[in-house]
Formats: structure tokens, sequence, C-alpha cells
């Protein structure tokens, strides 16, 4: 018996003594799993507050700031743009910078004060229900409520306007866009298209190199008269062609099993979802290059997979993260990438709607390939 447990004993300083020297699986298995509780437990929120909202006001008058100071005393809304027409204030809402828009028409308070019963609309961008269905649900009962409390006496002097015994004399139409019946696959299917090219993209390329060290080809590769830029083209190439099939399954898949509306250009959507499979891509190949051996590129993919699944905005509203964490979302190209196929296949978007994002992902897809090519060139020293 003690024989056993002294051979036992032996194993287990031999494991620990070998997880010690792996600096990158120690580091995933102590480091990142804190990191994310912390990160994670923070960031993501069900019930978003502050929602980006646009005024599209033609009068300034006193009955306009109390609707609108009601409106933001909801901790719903965050009024954040103040569009000077229609057709700004609709360019803001399909390129994804504001979710409600809320618009009030001109002698709006005049209609008031005469029993007309105008209407105030508030356009809701409800690609995410999650995101907008709370917002709209209690819109009506806390801008009553709000809109009651002060009854304009305050801004129509002290005999008061003579409403405050009423119910309010204006109506508020909420108008839901894109998504009017909320179904939640409008939403999770274009996400899952982004969702399933980003990780099986990272997880190709990430065992490229390290599956060529550890089959020992890469000394034939070495001796080859080829440069790091033509070897990491070379083996992105292929890999673009499986993400452009898979990408194309998931499509078609959408709109004949789910009734995902195609309400843009297919043509724009398959020029970014290239953009988006090579920036993965380029991700995984730099992967590859950080990696002793496989099992640690695929722990690296991991890692990185996981803030994008759930700080993108696939799982969770991104309007609902503090302000920090939509820092960090903005440096992941799956937060762009939702928000480009969203918008292409729910809204129309057009290049112009999404110039930012595609900006943005073009700079993390360079910035990825020159650390890969750097990296590259390292090992081959």
């Amino acid at each position: 018996m003690s024989g056993f447990l002294r051979r036992v004993g032996a194993m287990v300083r031999k494991e620990f003594l070998q997880l010690l020297r792996d600096r990158v699986s120690f580091a995933t298995m102590i480091m990142i799993p804190l990191l994310q509780l912390v990160l994670f437990g923070y960031a993501i929120n069900t019930t978003p507050r502050h929602l980006p909202t646009a005024v599209l006001a033609y009068e300034n008058t006193p009955l306009t700031r109390s609707i609108l100071a009601a409106i933001e005393n909801t901790k719903y809304f965050a009024v954040t743009h103040h569009p000077t027409s229609a057709a700004e204030a609709e360019h803001l809402m399909r390129a994804g910078d504001v979710l409600f828009v809320v618009e009030i028409p001109a002698g709006f308070e005049r209609a008031v004060v005469r029993g007309e019963d105008p209407s105030m609309l508030v356009a809701a961008d409800a690609t995410d229900p999650v995101a907008s269905g709370s917002a709209i649900a209690t819109l009506r009962n806390i801008v009553d409520t709000s809109v009651r409390r002060e009854r304009f006496a305050t801004d129509k002097g002290p005999q008061g306007s003579g409403l405050e015994g009423a119910p309010p004399p204006f109506e508020i139409i909420t108008h839901a866009r894109y998504n009017p019946a909320a179904v939640t696959q409008l939403n999770i299917v274009p996400g899952l298209l982004g969702t399933i090219l980003t990780m099986t993209m990272l997880i190709f390329t990430a065992l490229s190199v390290t599956r060529e060290i550890e089959r020992g080809t890469m000394e034939t590769l070495l001796a080859m008269p080829i440069r790091p830029v033509e070897v990491m083209l070379g083996k992105i190439a292929p890999y673009v062609m499986v993400g452009a099939v898979q990408a194309t399954m998931i499509v078609v898949a959408g709109i004949f099993l789910f009734k995902v509306p195609v309400v843009g250009s297919m043509e724009l959507l398959t020029a970014l979802t290239a953009l988006f499979i090579v920036t993965n891509l380029s991700i995984g190949y730099t992967f590859s290059t950080l990696a002793q051996n496989q099992l640690q590129a695929v722990q690296m993919t991991f890692m990185y997979f996981l803030p994008n699944i759930l700080l993108s905005g696939f799982m969770f509203p991104f309007a609902g993260m503090p302000r920090w964490a939509q820092w960090i979302s903005e440096t992941l190209p799956l937060t762009h990438y939702l928000r480009m196929v969203r918008g292409i296949l729910l809204k129309g978007a057009a290049v112009a709607d999404l110039s930012q994002d595609i900006l943005a992902l073009s700079a993390i897809m360079l910035v990825a390939m020159v650390i890969a090519v750097k990296r590259f060139r390292q090992t081959l020293d």
C-alpha cells in the first residue's frame, strides 16, 4: 500500500511541475476565470437602462421640456442625439446609434391647450426585443405619471393649466420597427451567423502553425523560399472559402426555415461577411503563433470566444452594459459584425449607415495581421 501511495504521489508531483512549466495553461486555469467573473458579473445586465435615444422636437416649449424630462427620469432612456430632420433620425436608427426616436410635432403644446388630443410618436428599434421591450411596455404609464405630477402648473404659472385633474391631454404612439412582432428568431439567427463563424474560424487557424510544429513539418516549410506573409495568406485562404460555405448555409436556412427577412443588399452582406471571416482568421493565426502546442491554441481561442459571445450583444443587450464594458466590446469583431448583419437583414442599412463599424472591423483585421506576421517571423528566428 505504501508503494502504491508513493508512486501516486510521485505522479502528482510530476503533473504539478509540468503544469507550472506550462505557464499559458496555468494562467488560463487560474487568472482567466477570475477575470471573467469580474468582467461578466459587472457587465452583463438583462434589464438595460439609459438606452440611447434621439429627440426630434419641432418646437421647444415648456410642455415639450416637461415630457422629455419625464422620459429621461424613467432611467430607461438617455437622450444622446438631437437630429434636425426625420432623415437624420432614420439614419441614426439604421446605424444603431440610437434605439429610440421621440418625435414631437410642431404646434404640439398649442394643440394640447386647445384640447385637440395631439400625438407624440416614439419609434423603437425592436431588432433586440429584450433591449426595447421593457422600455416600450412601461413608457406610457411612466410618462403619464410623471407629467401628471408636473401637471404643467410650474410652466403655466400659479393658476395652472386647468388640466390638473384631467387625464393626459395627448396620445403617445409607440412604433416598434424592424421586428414589430418581437420574434426572437429575427434577432438570434443573424447573431448565430457571426457567432458560428467566430468559433469555427478561430479554431481552424489557431491550430495551423502549432500543427505544423507538432507534426515536424515546420522545418520543411522553413526551407521553402516563401515569406511569412505569404505563408499566412496561404493558410488563411482555404478557410475563407470554408467560412463562405458556412455563411451561405446559415443565411439560406435563416431565410427559409426561420423567415428572416432580407431588407438590405445581399452583395453588401457578402462583402462584410468576407471581411469578418478574414478578421477572425487573422486573430486565430495570431493565437497559433503564440501557442506552443495545439492544446494551448484551443485554450486561447476558447477564452477569446467567451467575451465575444457574452459582450457583443448576441446573448445580452449591448446597451445595457456599463460604459467601460462597451469600450471593451468595441474591440471585439463580433460586436461590429452583429450590428452590420442585423442592420442589413432587418433594417436595410447601407454602407453610409455602417461606415463606423466597417472601419472598426477593418482596423482590427489590420492590427491582427501585423501582429501575426511579426510573431510568425519571430517563430522562424
